[in-house]
């Protein structure tokens, strides 16, 4: 296909701009969106179930319901979760703080019936890791807020637009050439030619995901913006079903059983199984329970489950994430690029799918950079400072905040038994790190920097076990590494694979010219 010189030179510098300005903010996003895959994974990892639940007693959860509204009646009433999904039910309810916000102090109680089926109470500070995750995700880990969301999440927003930008023109670019190099990976051309056709070819098999994930982005930005203008049109009218009202409160007391609420979910959907429930205001006039429900085969419609409203009291559905039928074809349309944004479909496979996926979309965003940095440089003759600056920047918020990562969980895993406040502590180390790199980066300098950091990345994916071994160590309980071991061969395996991409970065930039970004003389 032929397409114009001029042409081709806007969408150029289209492609180059758009990358350049949105690139590290998405590489945040992307590589964090990946961990979000398996994120509860990595949070039962960092911090494993106290041994207290682990030896709870397997009994009916009416029971244990009963049982906790009976000692504590007031507490439950405000709301209570209780988790289904296991062997062993156990509930529990916020001591200190609520579900909403980012509140890092707060304290959750767990009630369980014990091996003599006595009721046993215990409070735990909530642990926000994989809050951390992913609000990095979300906000690309910028500071602030703008009304009830993060400052991140708009600027995320306006970078997805501009990663839409970056998309089409890229697609423009290689269209005269698509099918002659769309598979061709050519080495023997030099490092900078693998790295263009491999970012081409990452680019082009992956664009339906890359277009997904650009629009879902920016409506998850701007979803707020888009209900008020829709207001306008419904007037009066809500856009969303609310919780019935009723002049006279309800109690606790007269709550139906758990059986006959799970019995109207799986009426209302019988390809779903109930994984948790919660319960709110239920001495108010305004009751609601929210249900969780698992679906491994089903397009869901939520991060992990979908999601069922229903009146706690007289069991009505006021609301779910489920297909609507013909009369919700906006919301069924909205929903399922959600859907496809997460990547809750599938199993595990679909789990996995994305996660390749996001690592190889912040690859995208990388190499798109020091593909761009290559070239000016060897354009300029002379390595600029404005180009310098940029390598050292790239380098620095790329490779720190991965390590920022990386360090946060070795550091907070061994740190568990302490008396730290850990959400505190998580941020503390993420950012430290994150800010220390970059502050390395620019003073070693971008080919220096990029070798010890991919180093030390090595070095923190390989503490990943050795801080479970330390922890088995002072602190023995099988289940605390058992049921996350996974997390510790992967990071044996990220290991090597850093390990090997800091040698390989190491042999190329010795032997480029010096014209290179990567040439000594840029060290």
């Amino acid at each position: 296909m032929k397409v114009k010189a001029e042409i081709l030179r806007t969408y150029q510098s289209v492609h180059t701009w758009t990358g350049i300005c949105a690139g590290l903010l998405l590489f945040i996003g992307f590589y964090a969106g990946s961990l979000t895959m398996f994120k509860h994974q990595l949070q039962a990892w960092i911090a494993p179930i106290p041994a207290e639940l682990a030896a709870a007693t397997a009994v009916p959860p009416q029971q244990l319901i009963d049982k906790a509204i009976a000692a504590y009646p007031q507490a439950m009433a405000k709301g209570f979760e209780l988790d289904i999904a296991h062997e062993v039910p156990y509930l529990s309810w916020y001591s200190q703080g609520g579900a909403r916000g980012m509140n890092l102090d707060n304290q959750l109680t767990y009630a369980f019936l014990n091996e003599h089926g006595e009721l046993t109470t215990h409070i735990a500070g909530e642990n926000k890791f994989a809050d951390l995750i992913d609000y990095l995700h979300r906000s690309g880990g910028l500071f602030g807020e703008i009304g009830h969301d993060q400052l991140g999440v708009y600027v995320l927003g306006i970078a997805a637009l501009l990663y839409f930008l970056a998309l089409v023109s890229g697609v423009v670019i290689l269209l005269p050439t698509l099918t002659k190099t769309f598979f061709a990976l050519r080495k023997e051309k030099g490092a900078s030619r693998l790295w263009l056709d491999s970012h081409n070819l990452v680019g082009i098999v992956s664009l339906p995901f890359h277009i997904v994930i650009a629009f879902s982005v920016f409506v998850f930005a701007y979803h707020d913006f888009l209900y008020d203008g829709l207001g306008k049109f419904y007037g009066d009218k809500p856009l969303f079903n609310m919780p019935t009202k009723t002049e006279q409160p309800y109690h606790i007391n007269d709550l139906p059983k758990l059986e006959l609420l799970l019995e109207k979910a799986h009426a209302y959907s019988g390809q779903h199984t109930t994984v948790h429930v919660s319960y709110n205001r239920l001495n108010s006039p305004a009751p609601f329970a929210t249900l969780k429900m698992e679906n491994p085969r089903a397009l869901v419609r939520g991060p992990d489950t979908d999601y069922l409203f229903m009146h706690p009291y007289t069991l009505d559905v006021q609301n779910s994430s489920f297909p609507q039928g013909e009369t919700g074809t906006w919301g069924n349309t909205v929903a399922t690029f959600f859907s496809l944004h997460f990547g809750t479909y599938g199993g595990n496979w679909g789990r996995w799918g994305y996660f390749v996926m996001g690592l190889l979309g912040a690859f995208l965003f990388y190499s798109g950079n020091l593909l761009w940095l290559d070239k000016r440089t060897r354009k300029d003759g002379e390595q600029k400072r404005s180009t310098l600056f940029m390598a050292k920047l790239t380098i620095g918020v790329c490779l720190g905040s991965m390590l920022g990562v990386v360090v946060t969980l070795v550091l907070g895993k061994t740190l568990q038994q302490s008396a730290f406040a850990l959400n505190e502590l998580y941020l503390w180390i993420y950012y430290l790190t994150f800010g220390a790199f970059i502050g390395l980066s620019f003073w070693l300098g971008a080919r220096k920097a990029s070798v010890f950091g991919l180093k030390a990345l090595a070095l923190g994916c390989l503490g990943l076990p050795l801080a479970t071994m330390f922890v088995q160590y002072t602190n023995p309980y099988a289940a605390s590494w058992l049921e996350s071991i996974w997390v510790d061969v992967f990071g044996g395996v990220f290991a090597g694979i850093f390990l090997f991409a800091a040698n390989k970065t190491k042999r190329r930039s010795q032997a480029r010219e010096a014209s290179s970004i990567w040439s000594m003389q840029a060290a």
